[in-house]
């Protein structure tokens, strides 16, 4: 349990929980895990909760800015901790494992549109696709 967690949750407005602690816990240590990812951690930490206790702490949080949400076509939804500077992803076609890439180039929000069409941007989400090296590896062999 870490004493910045329960200050961002008391800062973001929301109720510190052992079930949303445990949350930021699993994210933290996964690699950009799933929602049935997060439950398995969220169970080994604190025990019972139930999947849509999760769901709903995911929604806070994400909503509160606490943790990033990133849905890669054909992928299940994934979260992170990793907020507030607006890098990119490196996605596997083979095993879907998905790796952090800073800003491809310039300032946030790294791509600037041709024609903004009236929008003020303030975010790009960018995902590469292609195949990890662990996937190639075994093609090679």
């Amino acid at each position: 349990m870490s004493m910045q967690d329960e200050d961002r949750l008391r800062q973001a407005g929301l109720r510190v929980t052992a079930a949303r602690l445990a949350i930021m816990q699993t994210v933290r240590e996964g690699n950009h895990p799933n929602v049935d990812a997060v439950y398995r951690g969220v169970l080994d930490r604190v025990g019972q909760v139930s999947l849509q206790a999760v769901y709903d702490s995911l929604h806070a949080l994400h909503r509160a800015g606490l943790l990033r949400r990133i849905e890669p076509a054909g992928s299940p939804a994934r979260y992170e901790t990793r907020i507030g500077d607006n890098h990119h992803h490196l996605v596997c076609r083979q095993c879907g494992k998905v790796t952090d890439v800073d800003c491809a180039v310039g300032r946030p929000p790294c791509l600037d549109p041709v024609s903004g069409a009236g929008y003020l941007v303030d975010e790009a989400d960018v995902i590469f696709w292609g195949v990890c090296p662990g996937c190639r590896s075994e093609v090679t062999r």
